[in-house]
């Protein structure tokens, strides 16, 4: 069940929506004041809000950039009497991703939330396809970020590539000689020992400290990443 929060000081018009939200399947919170808006929207997780600009305490506008600078793919949905084009630019520009202006009928409204919902959704499923975890081996390949759990795990670009072709090869033996096509782009001698060397490097920043071990040799044959 999605969780909405309301940031609106009117409690009429609040509660009113949140009963409404709740008639069609949502949980919701209500704050009425901006500062414990901001505080609710960055310390829980909720999957959208719904924001008024002139609030005592703290304005929407300041709410939705402290947001959106921790949220980045939170959706927010400015709800304000403010209806000047200059006000929709403004709270577009801060982040909002939708601009309703009061008084609204509740099915705009509650039609705005199901295509942030939609947008989001397929913005969650383009962030999943960047990332590729095994066990808590986690790499992000567009920030090019590794983490074991918690720990960030730092390695130079030919580490980075051979690590994502062995996860992407998870549970599959690959040669030395794949891995010297693939990652360098080299015909294989089996003289050097490149793969060796950097699979060691590997070993030593994002295993040898961690449980479980990933990278595991089959001797004659090549390495493996997975759980065993």
């Amino acid at each position: 069940m999605k969780t909405i929060l309301i940031v609106e000081d009117d409690r009429r018009i609040a509660q009113n929506i949140s009963r409404g939200l709740m008639e069609e399947g949502y949980q919701t919170e209500v704050a009425y004041e901006g500062y414990n808006g901001r505080d609710l929207a960055l310390r829980q997780p909720f999957d959208l809000i719904i924001l008024d600009i002139n609030l005592p305490g703290l304005n929407g506008y300041e709410i939705c950039r402290n947001v959106r600078a921790e949220k980045p793919h939170l959706p927010i949905i400015m709800l304000t009497a403010l209806g000047e084009i200059e006000d929709k630019v403004e709270g577009l520009e801060r982040g909002a991703d939708d601009y309703l202006v009061k008084p609204f009928d509740f099915r705009e409204l509650n039609a705005r939330i199901a295509t942030c919902f939609r947008r989001a959704d397929l913005i969650d499923k383009s962030v999943a396809d960047e990332v590729l975890r095994i066990a808590n081996l986690e790499i992000n390949l567009s920030t090019k970020q590794v983490k074991r759990g918690n720990t960030p795990i730092d390695l130079t670009a030919r580490e980075f590539a051979l690590l994502e072709y062995l996860v992407r090869n998870r549970g599959r033996v690959v040669s030395k000689m794949d891995l010297a096509e693939k990652v360098w782009s080299l015909n294989f001698d089996p003289g050097t020992n490149v793969v060796e060397v950097y699979i060691n490097y590997l070993r030593k920043k994002m295993d040898r400290d961690f449980e479980p071990k990933l990278i595991h040799t089959r001797a004659g044959m090549g390495y493996v990443l997975k759980v065993e």
